[in-house]
This record gives structure tokens, C-alpha cells and sequence, in this order.
């Protein structure tokens, strides 16, 4: 009698962690590739960065990302107004850290979405669970003026990036090989 308990139990572990499968429904084989090359993209855009870029950014960079990893339960709400800043590495240059802009979180009852609301290139987008400590981010970019393209359009709109929780009032989305100017992006967002 154990034994279909335990299959019971397995199979409600299984699916927990794959949720409904939403996401595979919806992510283009070119973004599974870019996630899947995540690590080995962000190391090279680490390494250009850490070449060329000026010891200032350099330190902001590294600060950043020498963050805890903390968790997406329950105890946080994503939701609301954020200040958030995009972090570029390698390619176009080694290194650079724009300003501060606007974006805002919000949760439509299916989940958290994200849309900059500030600045001329802007994203919107949701999120989707990867683990306890790490989030998907499925997005569109655009132009401010523009009217964002649904998810999927191609290549040229299309974003994918893992979001990681950085304390009680920030978190950060890295982009690899986003369609512009470098091989990783990285969206900081603080309270």
C-alpha cells in the first residue's frame, strides 16, 4: 500500500516544480538557447567588462553581482514602483551603467509583470518561476513611442533573462545575448 502513496507523492514533487508548463509553452527555441548558454555567455561579458571598463563601474558591477541569492516566497511582493538602471557588458564597449529610470511590477492575478516606464529603450514583460531563487523573465523591448510587440515576434524584440532577489527592496534580470549593443545585460532594481 506504500508504494502508491509514494508514486502519489513523487509525481505532486514533479509537477510542483514544473508548474503547468506554461512557460514552455510560450518560450522560442532561440531564448531556451540563450538561457541555456546563460553561464557561459554572462563569464565572456564579465571577462570584457572586467578588461576595459573603468574601476568605478568595475566595483558597482561586482557589488551587484556578489549579492545574495534570496529567495522569491511568499514574504515578498514584487509588486509596485521601482527605480531601475541597465548595466551593459562587452561587445559595443567593455562596460557601461546608465542612469536611474522608472519601472513598475504588477500582478494581473497570473503573476508579476514588469514594464519600464522610463527612459527610450524599455522593456515589458512577465515572470515566470525557474526555482525558489531564481525567476524567468520573458519580454518584449522596444523604442519609447513605440507600441511593444507581443512576446515571440522575433529575434530583434524578443527578451529572456533570469531575474535573482538581492535583498528585501532590490532584485536584478540578466539578459544574455540581448539583440543590441552587448553580450549581456544586466536590469538592476531597487525600492
Amino acid at each position: 500500500m506504500r508504494f502508491p502513496i509514494l508514486t502519489v507523492l513523487l509525481i505532486c514533487i514533479a509537477h510542483s516544480a514544473f508548474a503547468d508548463g506554461t512557460i514552455n509553452k510560450i518560450i522560442t527555441a532561440s531564448d531556451k538557447v540563450r538561457l541555456a548558454s546563460h553561464e557561459t555567455t554572462k563569464a565572456q561579458a564579465l571577462s570584457e567588462a572586467r578588461k576595459g571598463g573603468e574601476p568605478a563601474d568595475i566595483a558597482k558591477l561586482n557589488d551587484i553581482l556578489a549579492a545574495p541569492t534570496l529567495g522569491f516566497g511568499e514574504n515578498f511582493d514584487m509588486t509596485g514602483n521601482w527605480q531601475c538602471r541597465t548595466i551593459k557588458l562587452g561587445k559595443t564597449t567593455p562596460l557601461v551603467i546608465y542612469g536611474w529610470f522608472k519601472c513598475r511590477v504588477t500582478d494581473d492575478g497570473s503573476g508579476w509583470m514588469l514594464e519600464k516606464i522610463s527612459g527610450s529603450q524599455r522593456t515589458k514583460g512577465r515572470f515566470f518561476t525557474d526555482s525558489d531563487t531564481r525567476l524567468i523573465y520573458l519580454g518584449s523591448g522596444f523604442i519609447a513611442g513605440e507600441k511593444p510587440k507581443k512576446y515571440g515576434s522575433g529575434v530583434d524584440t524578443d527578451e529572456v533573462g533570469y531575474a535573482y532577489r538581492m535583498s528585501t527592496n532590490s532584485f536584478r534580470i540578466e539578459f544574455p545575448s540581448p539583440a543590441l549593443e552587448s553580450i549581456l545585460d544586466v536590469l538592476e532594481l531597487k525600492r
